[in-house]
Formats: structure tokens, sequence, C-alpha cells
């Protein structure tokens, strides 16, 4: 399974994957009795205002961290039946029945390994002529924290895809997509400086690297990486993504 969140953290700073996320429902014609897939909806911050999308549907939120659900159940709580709350890795084919009208995701697919296998399960649980929205990290992603982490002797993105526009199109097109659009777009995230910024690290972009390190090495690690970049700001590359399920 993909690795566990301290949920209500990753809740509390946020912001930018909200904000990216929001950019990305938008991308969905929706008349609101949908049956939509939430893929990595984490603590369902962009769920909530998918459902608010959705008056007479349901939202499939779906996640691989037990403790993002458990966060999303609490967020999402008002909405009783109209969630259906699902713990899942998305490298394997997912456990969602009847197939949903559309795919949301922001956020979440560069920490999948295989991109073939994510778009083909993704594939397998959209309905014919349903849409897929996505964002994720793309191409060029954070080559400032990339470098630090170098520098200091780790590789810290060894496990993620971040990928270009022309293997993802191919990739989509073999899982059976059409209508595709796929490009880069640079977000640079300034955070502040100090506690926020070395919390924002240690939650978000080192996580995976820090849960293999022993305790007492994680904070001086993060600590160096904030130490060694130019400026407070994550050079974030979007990878939006577009695409129709063929009939």
């Amino acid at each position: 399974m993909p690795r566990d969140w301290d949920a209500a953290t990753y809740d509390r700073i946020a912001d930018p994957m909200f904000r990216w996320g929001a950019v990305v429902l938008g991308w969905l014609d929706l008349q609101g009795n949908e049956r939509v897939l939430d893929a990595g909806c984490g603590s369902g911050r962009v769920t909530e205002l998918l459902l608010d999308r959705l008056p007479g549907g349901v939202a499939v939120a779906l996640d691989g961290s037990p403790s993002m659900i458990e966060e999303a159940r609490r967020r999402l709580a008002r909405f009783g039946e109209r969630v259906e709350y699902v713990i899942a890795d998305l490298l394997l084919p997912l456990p969602v029945s009847p197939p949903v009208d559309a795919v949301l995701s922001t956020a979440t697919f560069h920490w999948v390994p295989d991109h073939d296998a994510l778009f083909r399960n993704l594939a397998g649980v959209l309905r014919p002529g349903g849409r897929l929205a996505a964002q994720c990290g793309g191409a060029g992603n954070l080559v400032s924290v990339e470098r630090a982490l170098r520098d200091l002797g780790h590789d810290p993105f060894a496990s993620k895809v971040f990928a270009t526009p022309a293997q993802t199109r191919e990739r989509l097109e073999r899982a059976g997509f059409t209508d595709v659009e796929v490009w880069l777009r640079e977000e640079p995230t300034r955070i502040e400086s100090g506690e926020p910024l070395e919390t924002y690290l240690s939650t978000v972009v080192l996580g995976a690297l820090l849960d293999t390190m022993p305790a007492a090495d994680r904070a001086p690690l993060v600590h160096e990486v904030a130490e060694r970049m130019p400026e407070c700001v994550l050079d974030y590359v979007r990878l939006n993504i577009r695409a129709s399920r063929s009939g």
C-alpha cells in the first residue's frame, strides 16, 4: 500500500493543492447527478467542492492512506450517503463499482510508480465517454529541492514519476483514452521561511524519504534542505491532463 500520511497536518498546510484542485474541478462539465471518483482525495478539501457541485450525485473518495480517509470522513460527514470511502492502491485494479461518470485527481499521480497501470486502472472504472481531469507533478518538478538532496547524498524522487506530456499522452492512449490534452505549467509557490517551510517539506515533499530514515536524522535533513534552497519558493511544475474514456 502507499504510505500513510500525517493527515491533520496535511489538511492544515495543503492550500497549494487545494487551489490547484479547484481549477482542475472546473474542467469537468457536471450536471449535478453524476458519480465521480476523486482519485487521491487526501483530507477531502477538494472532494468537498466536488460534492457542492453534485447535489444529486455521489463522490467516491479514494486514497491509499487510511489517515487521509479518516480525515476526509470528518470533513465530509455532513454529506452522508452521498460519499463512498475507499482505501485502495491506484497501482492495482480499483474496488469501485458501479463505474463512475468522471475521474478527478490532484497532486496524486506522481506518487504512483507505474503510470501505465495507473491509467489502465482508472479506465477500468470509468464509463465509456466519461471524463478524466487531473493534475500532478510533471517533468522539472521541484528541481531546487532535488538538487539540494542530491548534494546531501539522497535521491528523494526515485519512486516518483514526473512525466512529460508526450509520455503521458502515449500512456493514456494505450489505456483507452481519447481527446487527450496534456501540458505543463509552472506553479512557483512561496512558503514562509523557518518552521512553516520545514513542516511543509517534511509532510508533503520529503515524507516518503523521511519514512526510510531513523527518527533522529529526519529534522536535521529537512533543516539542511531548507537552508540550501535558493529562496523559500517551491518550484512546482504541474502536469495537466484532460481526456475521455473511449467507447
